[in-house]
């Protein structure tokens, strides 16, 4: 699979959760064990997996069209997705457990966020 291609099937990912957090934030919020939500964790989901999951897979498809703002799209998000997959391992370290659906997420955020820094790099 070419890098292009790639930053494709990450960009769907995001846009795939940005919609569906913000027609369904109680279901994204069950995956993690919170089944019942607030209107104030309702509007958290939204915002923070709808609205930044859109913004993001936007700005991906944008660095693909943009050869001049790509690189520095690419290297941002990559190391905005590595902070996510940091923030895991950190809970697990603090936490002294995990279960298995975080672990898959940090697998995914890892991958994603090597593809996105190897995007930059392949734009220089």
């Amino acid at each position: 699979m070419t890098i292009q291609a790639s930053v494709c099937v990450i960009a769907a990912l995001f846009a795939a959760m940005g919609v569906f957090a913000l027609v369904w934030p109680a279901r994204i919020s069950a995956l993690v064990g919170t089944p019942e939500l607030t209107l104030a964790g309702r509007n958290e989901v939204r915002a923070v997996y709808g609205g930044f999951g859109l913004a993001v897979a936007s700005a991906l498809v944008w660095g693909l069209v943009s050869p001049r703002l790509g690189p520095g799209i690419f290297f941002a998000l990559g190391l905005a997705v590595w902070g996510m997959a940091a923030g895991r391992v950190i809970s697990v370290l603090v936490d002294k457990k995990s279960e298995l659906l975080p672990w898959i997420f940090f697998a995914v955020e890892l991958v994603a966020g090597a593809v996105l820094i190897f995007a930059n790099i392949r734009s220089h």
